[in-house]
Formats: structure tokens, sequence, C-alpha cells
């Protein structure tokens, strides 16, 4: 008694001979089954090539396409003539011509020995397969699916909307319950020859010749019925990405297939050399004799699929592009927004970088250009100060700042005369810590000398603009750290604001604030504001700020104020 292997191939002729040869060699008969696609020619050198191998057969051939039912056929016919042309074959291993066993092949032999009843299939129920790609589970095997998915995806996709719209819906034949599973199985001869030879069974191939991807539902359901005792894996080492697309192996990938301890192993790139050589030896040479595991190497495709999906936070990149919402953090570090601190504070700059140790920028997304710390016309990342590059892609240069002086902690100015294309991708990063002073904006206005009418027309327009911005900060979408004042209320008590500001930096080297920037003379703000309300224009959000506010009198000294302790 022993395996019989039945192989599919459709590519890579020349790496299938050689695995057939080492089949063969150990024992185990063989029969191919060569995709129809092929040509005659490249088939007739196949079969020639062959030809000198022993117990090795040709079965009929059918054109297979992904998902349709030319696999099922292709393993239907080879598994018929396995179990015609070789009656001591016990167990039938169905691989494809990519397909490369780990171990030696009589460790496979011994194992299936030592289980000859059992049956070596992936089947569960739809309800229990959460790896099912594509949007269709229970619906594969209600609808009818005879356009191509990859050749005529349209009308595929308008045949399950008509289908669905109209509720045409199929029934299992004789009650089966569907199961699905890897396609890569290995049955006993009594289980699989009473699938082939069931009297239903015309029955049953015509209505799994319209499920979609019936390799992965045919066997796995049938097999049900008469299997004696069903171990649900596949012996053979399958993985998959999150788009349901096999996993190739390269020459790199040898250890983790020596760690896996699987009998075979698909899908092997055919020209990884070192992965033939390796593998295809003797048994003195090969693996230890141990139970097939292949949940060793799982975590390590777990985290290879997070990082193809999620990638690293705050790093975009040309090959992992996320839609939008679906990155794995926005930016790479936390940093920090002001707007209106600038404008109501003299030196706010150099103060909260003496402060906190941080690398404080001005306006960074000003019009006129991209105003660094220092003047600096570049900065990390070969990101230049021109405001015509910065707005080609505004939420980009975010992200590169950030990703580029990580480590450092980055603060920088905003206002609603900046380039505003940067104020969702803020508000939804939990990296950003934001701090506004609304209606701060007026003061450079209030101390300018521009004609009125200018004044009270620009006042307009950016209070629009902040109105808007708040409504985003305020947002139940908004995940940045978000502290709103308004102007009249600041300046009050703006010692604890400013605290809160340092002691969320984090970087402050004293309990209290011993020192703060002086802020701007705002004698006759009141007033200011009044005119403008005279004009017609409503200056709501500077927050309740009467003609006679006495705020001079607190900017009398031209000396620092401090704080004793």
């Amino acid at each position: 008694m022993t395996v019989g292997v039945v192989m599919l191939v459709h590519t890579a002729l020349g790496r299938a001979e050689q695995v057939a040869r080492h089949w063969s060699a150990a024992g185990c008969p063989v029969v191919i089954h060569v995709d129809k696609n092929v040509s005659r020619k490249v088939y007739d050198a196949f079969v020639k090539s062959l030809s000198d191998v022993p117990d090795l057969k040709f079965c009929k051939r059918f054109r297979c396409e992904w998902g349709t039912w030319g696999i099922i056929a292709a393993s239907q016919a080879g598994s018929e003539m396995m179990l015609a042309q070789f009656p001591d074959v016990r167990h039938v291993y169905l691989a494809s011509g990519s397909c490369l066993p780990l171990r030696p092949v009589q460790e496979l032999i011994n194992y299936l020995a030592a289980r000859p009843k059992t049956d070596f299939i992936e089947s569960a129920t739809t309800a229990d397969v959460p790896w099912t790609v594509g949007g269709l589970d229970e619906e594969r095997f209600t609808m009818h699916f005879p356009f191509s998915w990859k050749k005529q995806r349209y009308l595929f996709d308008k045949s399950v909307a008509l289908q669905r719209i109209i509720g045409l819906k199929r029934k299992m034949p004789n009650g089966l319950v569907p199961h699905m599973g890897s396609q890569w199985w290995c049955l006993t001869r009594q289980t699989l020859s009473a699938i082939l030879q069931d009297p239903d069974r015309d029955e049953y191939d015509r209505y799994f010749r319209h499920v979609w991807i019936p390799d992965e539902s045919y066997f796995q359901t049938l097999a049900r019925q008469y299997a004696i005792k069903i171990e649900s894996r596949s012996l053979t080492l399958s993985k998959f990405d999150f788009q349901g697309k096999p996993h190739i192996f390269y020459d790199d990938h040898l250890q983790l297939l020596r760690r896996s301890d699987c009998f075979v192993a698909r899908k092997i790139w055919p020209y990884a050399d070192r992965l033939y050589e390796a593998f295809l030896t003797d048994e003195a040479d090969a693996l230890k004799k141990t139970e097939p595991n292949p949940g060793k190497i799982d975590r390590i495709f777990a985290k290879a699929v997070e990082r193809r999906t999620r990638g690293r936070s705050g790093l975009y990149m040309q090959s992992r592009f996320p839609n939008e919402d679906w990155e794995n953090g926005v930016t790479a570090a936390t940093y920090s927004m002001f707007q209106g601190f600038a404008e109501l504070f003299e030196n706010f700059e150099p103060w909260l970088a003496k402060s906190t140790g941080a690398r404080v920028h001005g306006h960074l997304f000003a019009p006129d250009k991209v105003h660094y710390a220092e003047n600096q016309t570049a900065i990390n990342g070969a990101l230049s100060d021109s405001a015509t590059t910065r707005d080609y892609n505004a939420k980009a240069f975010l992200t590169n700042l950030i990703w580029n002086t990580r480590g450092e902690r980055q603060c920088f100015q905003f206002g609603p005369g900046d380039n505003q294309d940067v104020c969702w991708r803020i508000a939804k990063d939990p990296n950003a810590q934001v701090s506004v002073i609304t209606g701060a904006w007026s003061v450079p206005l209030f101390r300018s000398n521009m004609d009125f009418a200018d004044i009270r027309r620009e006042a307009a327009i950016l209070q629009k603009v902040e109105s808007e911005h708040m409504n985003i900060l305020r947002s139940p979408y908004t995940k940045a750290r978000v502290r709103i004042w308004n102007m009249a209320e600041f300046i009050e008590a703006p010692m604890e604001p400013l605290q809160g500001i340092l002691d969320e930096i984090g970087h402050t080297k004293l309990n209290r604030i011993a020192e703060v920037p002086r802020m701007v003379d705002l004698s006759g703000f009141g007033q200011f504001l009044q005119n403008l309300k005279n004009q017609g224009m409503h200056p709501h959000l500077m927050g309740d700020f009467p003609v006679e506010r006495g705020v001079a009198a607190n900017q009398a000294s031209s000396r620092k104020p401090y704080l004793v302790q």
C-alpha cells in the first residue's frame, strides 16, 4: 500500500518534471494532468521527457481557468486514472506543478500508513470560514455563475447584481451542506472512490459546475458524505495574502519553510534553485521527523500581511499608499499646531522653543512660503520652503515633515490665511495637539495701517475661514487633542492655558512657568471691534470684548512678567 500523487500542471514544466521524478523515485505512482491551454507541441515534449519514469501516467486534458469547473474536471480525471491504474494506492495526494516536497517522501508514506482511514482535507461550513475574499460566501452556492470572473468581470458583476434583484436562488442537491477549504487534499481510496462513483454524481457535477470557485468546495463538501474520519487541514503548506492571492516562496524563504515541518509547500517560484536543491534531497539531509505544524510560521505571515496592509505609522510610499482613513496612523510622531498665539504674543516662537526644547516653526502653510524655524530654506528630507511645491500636496508635505523629523517635537503656527487643505488631516490625526485662540487673526489687522474698508473685507473673509475650521475641530470625527479659547477669555487669564500647553508637550524643566511671552498692546482693540460692527461686519469669534475694556494697563511695564515661586 502506498501513496499516489495527482499533479495539476500548467506552467514551469521543467520544474514539474523534476518534482514528478522525485515522487516516483520514492515509489509513489504519479498521474499528471496538463492544462489544455498548454500547446500540443510543448505537451508532447513534456510527455516524452518523462517517458522513462515508471508508474507515471498522463490523464485526459481539460482547460483550467481560475475559479471554474475545469480544475475539478482535471482532478476527477487524474483521480479516476490513479484509482484504476494503481490498485495498491491507499491515499491520493492532490498537488500542483508548483508544489515542492519539504520532507522525504517516505516520511509522508509512513505518516499516512499510520492513519489508514483518515482523510486530510480542509472542510468547514461557510459560516465558519472567515477567510473568503471577494464578497461571496453562501451566495457562491445559491447563484449561477456562467461568466468568468477574470475574463468577463463586467458580465460577472452584472449577473450577480441581477440575481440579487430578482431573488434567484438555487438549492443544494439532496440537502448537501456546503463546505469550503483548500483545494489541496489527501483522500483515502475509500472516500475518493465513493465520491467519484456516487450514483448522484451527475447531479452533483451539474450543480457544482456553476458554483463560484468549485475547487474550494466540491471535494470539501462531498467528502463529508463518506469519510470515516476527517482531519480538517491540508498537508500542503499554502499561504494567502489579504487579497486571497497565494504567497510565492523564494530562495530567501528556505529557513521559514524548514521551520514549518510540513510535507509539501506551494507556491514555489520556478527559479528558486536553492529551494529545489535543498528539499529534493535524500533522507539523511532532510528535515527531522515531526508533526506538520504550519502554525509555527503563521505569526510571521500575519505580521507580513499587517505590514503590507497597514504599513508603518505616518509612512507613505508609492508601493503602499492607503485609501483615505485606511492608514496606520496619519503621522509618525506627535506634534503641536498653534493658531492665534503668534498674533497675540510677541516673540512667541522663540519663547516656546526655549521653554520646551522643541523645534518651533512659523506659518508652515503661509501663502508666500514655508516659514521654517530659524528662517531655514530647507529641512530634513529635502523639503524646501517653496509654497508651490508644498501646495502640490499639502497633506503629504505635513506627513513628510513629521516623518523626516521624528524624534524631535515639531510645533508650527497656523491661521485662516494659510492653506486650509490640511485642516481635516490634522483634525483626524491622534498625534496632533491643536491649540487655538479664535479671533486672534484680527490683531494684525487692528495693528495694520490698511484702509478700514479693506480691513473690514479681509476680516469677513478670515472669520468665515476660521469658523469653518472650528467646525472641523469640533467634529465628532476629530481625533486630535484640541483646546479652543476665544480671545476674550484667553487674555483674561493666559497663564493657565500656557502652562497646560507646555505640560502637554512634556518638555518643561520646571513645575511652573517662570517666564511668559509679552502680549501685544491691545489698547483700543474693543473700539476696533465695535467699528467693524458699525460697518456691518459682526466679529463674533473674539468673544465678549467691551469697548471700554482696559487691557493696556497690563502692558504698562516694558519688562517681561515673572512669577514668584
